[in-house]
């Protein structure tokens, strides 16, 4: 389980050192790709079978909606090993499509971590903040 918000700094090659608290989950594996709000998502080899399994059961499996969606979610993955320092290295597609500069924030989020755009994550938050906190929890579990 990915957990915890990490304010960190990419490197002028596009690097990023990894929370350390990360390392361990992703040394089998993972792959780092386009995810929703322009953030780059970071996910296990293992989640990654996971999400091919839960597509493959969904149907129907081939409409315009489901092809688009194979294609950019699976077509934007980069499979990324971490150095022995635990850095990856973002490919500058997925810089760019995130506006990743320097200031970044790594944000676990379950059964993934997300790379965010310190700026863009800042007014994300300062958006949602209120929303979630006036959220009615019923259906939801918690973990209060």
């Amino acid at each position: 389980m990915f957990v915890g918000s990490y304010p960190l700094r990419l490197d002028e090659k596009g690097r990023l050192a990894l929370p350390v608290r990360f390392r361990e989950q992703v040394a089998g594996g993972m792959v780092i790709k386009k995810g929703q709000e322009r953030c780059v998502y970071g996910l296990t080899m293992a989640r990654v079978a996971e999400q091919s399994a839960a597509a493959a059961a969904m149907a129907p499996s081939d409409t315009a909606a489901a092809r688009m969606r194979a294609r950019m979610s699976f077509g934007s993955m980069v499979e990324v090993e971490p150095d022995k320092t635990g850095r990856i290295t973002i490919p500058a597609n997925l810089r760019e499509y995130a506006g990743l500069d320097r200031d970044v924030v790594v944000v676990g989020v379950d059964t993934r971590f997300e790379i965010w755009d310190a700026p863009t994550w800042d007014a994300y938050v300062a958006e949602q903040e209120a929303t979630y906190a006036d959220m009615e929890s019923e259906g939801m579990p918690t973990l209060s």
